[in-house]
């Protein structure tokens, strides 16, 4: 009977009408016995008064004794008066009363027993009303109608399978929301990646052209050439990789080993990582931070995660500049800092820099957009979470690995 509330409400107005009507019949039983007994009385009073005054000599005992008499009645004479004792009553008033009585009751039963069907009709009306609701609803669902609001508040069990019928139409209609989102971003991932890819082939084919066009090119020309076409292929199968790993992400398809590590170790192998680039532009990377500090996580992937935000703070840092980094750990989270002096982010590009193929009004030449983005990823799918802060200063990254 659990919350099947309407149910209970009939059952309990059921209850209350029979209980009403077995009080009522009763009280009506009990009104007639009083009518009977009342009529009787009034006539055998009426028959000993006449008795004591035509028989002056017969005591009170001896009428009491008669009317409490065990013997059988003479049947036959009351016979000769026209009346049938197993059929009728020797009183008139009750005959009628009986008939009176008879019909009386019959009606109170049948206003009972309407009453009851009166509450059966309604239960199985509102039953009816709210099933056919459900049916107009789901057919409006099939019909890709999802703007319904049929939350009920009420805890029958037609109200319940109408509120999860509410729940269901809300998940299909963020499943068909999210569906339109993943077919525009699909699309526009794919124009990005068409348009990230166009370009570097496109100088890879001039360069190609070129070189093929000019066979007495001279070697320093032809040298920066190859050079140029090696930095393009470069750039491309880092983007091909970067959204390879972007698709296993968002498939969540990727199995991040945690345990327990160093956030010393994770940084020195970040900083091997961006060494060529940093040697190449003079950038020192600074360190600093308790060496005890650990970090539960998947060492490999955030190695790559941290590896580009210091890829992209030397190179937006100066020519012979420095990026510092400062770590610690606390009982809610491991953090890491990584500062650059470079010219920072322009305030207008500083909320888009985690977008996929963003670049800002300061991004290199050679940037993709993608670095930024898949860091971000990967460190939110592993505990962890990313934010940044720039002005004319510079630029600094903040990541948090949180304890669980």
């Amino acid at each position: 009977m659990k919350n099947k509330i309407e149910l209970k409400k009939s059952i309990i107005t059921i209850v209350f009408i029979i209980i009403l009507a077995l009080i009522v019949i009763g009280l009506y039983q009990y009104y007639q016995y009083r009518t009977y007994t009342t009529n009787f009385n009034n006539k055998i009073g009426s028959i000993m008064t006449k008795i004591e005054k035509d028989y002056p000599n017969i005591t009170t005992n001896e009428l009491m004794e008669i009317l409490n008499s065990q013997n059988d009645v003479n049947a036959k004479l009351f016979k000769s008066y026209g009346i049938d004792l197993n059929k009728e009553s020797m009183l008139l008033k009750n005959n009628k009363c009986f008939i009176i009585f008879l019909v009386s009751t019959l009606i109170i039963v049948l206003i009972f027993i309407s009453l009851l069907l009166i509450v059966f009709f309604k239960y199985n009306s509102n039953k009816d009303k709210k099933l056919k609701e459900i049916t107009k609803y789901i057919e409006e669902i099939n019909n890709g109608n999802y703007r319904l609001d049929i939350d009920d508040n009420t805890e029958d069990e037609l109200s319940i399978l109408k509120n999860e019928v509410y729940k269901t139409t809300i998940m299909l209609k963020e499943i068909a929301e999210n569906s339109v989102k993943d077919k525009v971003n699909l699309k526009d991932s794919l124009s990005d990646i068409s348009h990230q890819l166009k370009t570097p082939l496109t100088s890879i084919t001039i360069m190609i052209d070129n070189i093929l066009d000019n066979p007495d090119m001279d070697k320093e020309t032809r040298i920066d050439f190859i050079n140029n076409i090696k930095r393009q292929i470069y750039n491309i199968n880092f983007l091909i990789n970067s959204l390879l790993k972007l698709s296993k992400l968002d498939a969540n398809t990727v199995k991040f080993l945690n345990k327990e590590e160093k956030l010393e170790n994770i940084l020195n192998k970040a900083i091997s990582n961006v060494s060529i680039i940093s040697d190449l532009k003079n950038v020192k990377i600074n360190m600093q931070g308790n060496t005890k500090s650990k970090v539960y996580c998947d060492a490999k992937w955030q190695i790559e995660a941290i590896s580009n935000i210091l890829k992209n703070a030397v190179e937006h840092s100066k020519e012979g500049g420095i990026v510092d980094i400062y770590f610690e750990e606390n009982k809610i989270y491991a953090q890491i800092k990584i500062k650059d002096y470079g010219i920072g982010i322009d305030s207008e590009d500083l909320p888009h820099i985690f977008e996929r193929f963003y670049k800002g009004k300061n991004s290199s030449p050679d940037s993709i957009g993608i670095g930024l983005a898949l860091s971000k990823t990967i460190i939110e799918n592993n505990n962890g979470m990313i934010s940044v802060e720039s002005d004319k200063t510079g630029t600094k990254f903040i990541i948090k690995y949180f304890n669980v």
